[in-house]
């Protein structure tokens, strides 16, 4: 399954929340994030180090770009050196595929301009 391949859909309210049978199927598509259920019901997160923090605002700048063309939104940690992003549905309180495709995304991203 290539995930970075795929379009994001609208996820109505209704929509179910992913399985953690299916989420960890999924996590082996993106194996450099992790499954953390600390902050939220469920995210998918991840941390880039980059050189400093322009870097890290650049690289940010990029994923808002694509956060806006998927119309699916993460929440971004920016520090010197560093961005956390947290990816998880925000309509359904969880995780749903398009949180796993827009990792596949985020990665992919990060590959073209490192």
């Amino acid at each position: 399954m290539d995930l970075k391949k795929m379009s994001c859909y609208k996820c109505p309210v209704e929509s179910p929340i992913i399985s953690i049978d299916e989420a960890n199927r999924l996590i082996q598509f993106v194996p450099s994030w992790t499954l953390n259920n600390r902050e939220f019901p469920h995210t998918l997160t991840r941390e880039f180090m980059f050189k400093n923090f322009t870097e890290a605002v650049i690289f940010s700048a990029k994923i808002a770009e694509l956060a806006d063309e998927q119309d699916h939104h993460p929440k971004l940690i920016i520090e010197w050196g560093k961005v956390s992003i947290f990816w998880w549905t925000h309509s359904i309180k969880g995780l749903h595929l398009n949180d796993f495709i827009m990792a596949a995304k985020t990665d992919a991203l990060a590959l073209s301009i490192g």
